[in-house]
């Protein structure tokens, strides 16, 4: 176990942005022989073969039966995390110092990113002495942001009251104290210069990032602290899995691991499984001589586990879980059910996982709801919906879920990189049709 979280601990240190996390996995299938794949360009799969194709911060990588394929087993994460994102012309000069606004990406619990060194990364559109227009992922930690909190003595009652977070005024990221008011106008082209050769910034898709490192907590290490947990920890699960298991046991099963950004902002881009999945899914039948027929059989033989993280007992809050259905930290994964499909599941689909658990000796939990507390959505009813593959939620159980630090067990992430491989190798006509 201690291989897998020391992995688990340098992918999230790699990942700072969806980008990176794709980049990253990336770079990880083709240590392992898998070919990449370019959409805009003709394809010409080979049974047996291992693929991955990359949609910018989203990426799919699968692996092809020795035969036909009659179904696929998918294994469906995401790539992004709720984040403040630097707008396109950022620079405030307030008095003597320079300010970067920012924007809210998803759904972060913005006190936590208050009082912390804080890097940029992300993505960079740039045009070169010969007029080409290049991109280039950064990650600047060399050079720290802070948004600063304001003193107590300011906000008497802020602890009795809460903090209340203007989004436009109070976010803004301190970068530098200046003596020259002409250098606000380009301190970020400036700073980007140091690290990125370039003739003329066009645009920039750039994010704050928390700077503390992943950690293990606990007097057994026993717990990981990291930004970014939601939702990595289930990419690094996907990826592992893929990567370790053996053929599927009826050997007509495409084995698949798709990772999709803009989830935590509603997935209705073009990197969401309703289109990068449903076009990477039908180029694999068609290119095995499948029939337009047949590839829709193919759907109602194959499985998706949408793997997301779920809310773990907070003890200090108990009033806002059901008691019956709170999951606890180390205890195993969690099996997420919704009435209103908010997470997929049927009482079919949770049987076909919970025997798996069982089979293998792998613990599981039930995590719901309570009935006056909506909760969020995953991937699942995506799939579900518009690809037309059954589907099931699960996830590890998550402290301080959207926050710029957020907590898992390690053991549970161990047992949920066991479970998939389980999923990925045990295909068979009596676990999953």
């Amino acid at each position: 176990m201690s291989d897998t979280l020391d992995d688990f601990l340098h992918f999230l240190q790699n990942s700072p942005t969806s980008w990176h996390a794709a980049r990253e996995l990336g770079n990880r299938f083709a240590a392992q022989d898998f070919l990449p794949l370019l959409e805009e360009e003709s394809w010409e799969l080979v049974p047996s073969g291992k693929y991955f194709v990359e949609r910018e911060g989203s990426i799919c990588a699968f692996v092809l039966p020795k035969t036909k394929p009659k179904r696929s087993v998918i294994l469906a994460s995401h790539t992004d995390s709720p984040a403040l994102k630097i707008k396109p012309h950022p620079e405030n000069l307030k008095k003597n110092a320079i300010y970067l606004s920012t924007e809210v990406y998803g759904g972060p619990i913005l006190h936590s990113w208050l009082g912390k060194d804080l890097a940029l990364a992300g993505k960079i559109v740039y045009s070169t002495k010969e007029d080409r227009i290049e991109e280039a992922l950064v990650f600047i930690d060399d050079t720290p942001l802070i948004i600063p909190e304001l003193a107590i003595h300011l906000n008497r009652e802020v602890n009795e009251k809460g903090l209340i977070i203007n989004k436009q005024e109070h976010l803004c990221a301190l970068a530098t104290l200046i003596d020259d008011p002409e250098k606000q106008k380009n301190y970020l082209e400036t700073l980007l210069r140091k690290h990125v050769y370039f003739t003329k910034l066009l645009a920039f898709d750039l994010f704050l990032v928390p700077l503390e490192s992943p950690r293990r907590l606990g007097m057994q290490g026993e717990m990981i602290a990291s930004y970014r947990l939601d939702n990595l920890s289930s990419a690094h699960a996907c990826a592992k899995a893929l990567l370790a298991a053996e053929e599927a046991s009826d050997s007509q099963t495409v084995q698949m691991a798709i990772f999709c950004d803009h989830e935590e902002i509603g997935s209705s881009t073009r990197h969401s499984p309703p289109s990068f999945l449903s076009d990477v899914l039908k180029r694999i039948f068609l290119c095995a001589g499948s029939t337009e027929q047949e590839y829709i059989q193919s759907k109602r033989h194959s499985f998706c586990v949408s793997v997301d993280v779920a809310h773990a007992f907070h003890p200090c809050y108990s009033e806002k879980y059901d008691l019956n259905h709170a999951p606890l930290l180390g205890q195993g994964i969690a099996l997420k059910t919704n009435a209103n499909q908010r997470y997929a599941n049927d009482a079919l689909s949770v049987s076909q996982i919970m025997c798996l658990c069982q089979k293998n000796s792998l613990p599981f939990q039930s995590y719901v709801n309570r009935s006056d507390i909506p909760g969020g959505s995953t991937l699942g009813p995506l799939i579900a919906e518009n690809v037309g593959i059954r589907t099931l939620d699960i996830g590890v159980p998550l402290l301080s879920m959207h926050s710029s630090r957020e907590v898992v067990a390690c053991q549970d992430h161990f047992t949920m990189c066991s479970l998939l491989q389980h999923v990925l190798e045990g295909a068979d006509s009596h676990v999953f049709t």
